[in-house]
């Protein structure tokens, strides 16, 4: 047991060293919504995957710009005066709420945005324990688009239709996401559906389609590891036969391997949650979840 409280010690710094150096990208992303006109509404994102219910709603009548650029997260964000900046002008600005995007409330208030023109989406939703990654399960997903679509109505609502029309097209891909995914886990035998992730993003996901998160790396991304928590997690590990740990592209892999050669189980360091990717297959919410469906049926089985 010392051998590896020690080999986590050392695993703590190198985590330590790359969470700090995870992304504090701090130029601003704008994402395509069609080809909005010079009357599109002004929607300001606080990261990429709200960006997806704001474009799947608003279509061509929204022009949306993410503070956080694709690919990084928005829980080690740090704002500079550029992504301040752009708040300036902007008609809405849509944030997740509940801490993980807590910075833009001092950018709001630093542009001088009026409290009236910000969504907080998770305002009133069914959080637990604080955890905000609520958007993890496309059931409650599709109260992100509800709220959307009362934002966009209220301040366009010259096209109220369209953004219903949207926002019902948007839901029904949702619940086609929702059927695809319960068949795709359900091909996973119940003693297998047991994952050790990076940190927690997943317990909503989780809940929704019957996997048991046996714990996580580290309690949020850019805090250190606890070297006594991960020696008994690998002990976990190998008492329920984990068959492996997942991680997040946007932050260092060195952990997850280390603990994966410590527990002999599987790595995969692809899972996307905090934000959609640059690659095709993971440019959209929709696209992402099932990506990610198929990277945990592909190492559960």
């Amino acid at each position: 047991m010392r051998l590896i409280q020690r080999a986590f010690a050392l695993l703590a710094f190198l985590s330590v060293v790359a969470c700090g150096g995870a992304q504090k990208a701090s130029s601003v992303s704008p994402s395509p919504s069609g080809s909005p006109g010079a009357s599109a509404i002004d929607v300001v994102t606080t990261f990429s995957t709200l960006n997806s219910f704001v474009n799947g709603v608003g279509g061509k009548y929204v022009r949306s710009t993410n503070i956080v650029p694709v690919g990084a997260s928005p829980e080690t964000f740090q704002p500079t005066p550029r992504s301040i900046a752009v708040l300036n002008g902007a008609q809405l600005v849509v944030e997740n709420g509940t801490g993980i995007d807590a910075w833009v409330d001092r950018m709001v208030r630093g542009a001088d945005v009026p409290r009236s023109r910000v969504l907080v989406i998770t305002d009133g939703m069914p959080v637990v324990g604080g955890n905000p990654h609520l958007w993890m399960d496309p059931v409650l997903a599709k109260t992100y688009v509800a709220k959307i679509l009362a934002a966009l109505v209220r301040i366009d609502p010259a096209h109220a239709s369209a953004f219903k029309s949207n926002a019902r097209a948007y839901d029904a891909k949702l619940d086609a996401l929702t059927a695809w995914i319960r068949t795709k886990i359900a091909a996973i035998p119940p003693a297998k559906r047991q994952l050790i992730v990076f940190h927690d993003a997943w317990p909503y996901f989780a809940k929704r389609f019957g996997i048991h998160i046996v714990g996580s790396l580290v309690p949020a991304p850019g805090q250190e590891p606890n070297p006594r928590r991960l020696a008994q997690l690998v002990t976990l590990a190998r008492k329920l036969h984990v068959r492996a740990v997942f991680a997040e592209p946007e932050y260092s892999a060195k952990l997850a391997h280390a603990f994966a050669g410590s527990a002999d189980i599987k790595v995969v360091t692809d899972l996307y949650d905090d934000s959609i990717g640059h690659r095709a297959v993971v440019s959209d919410y929709i696209s992402m979840m099932r990506y990610n469906t198929e990277q945990l049926v592909h190492a559960l089985q």
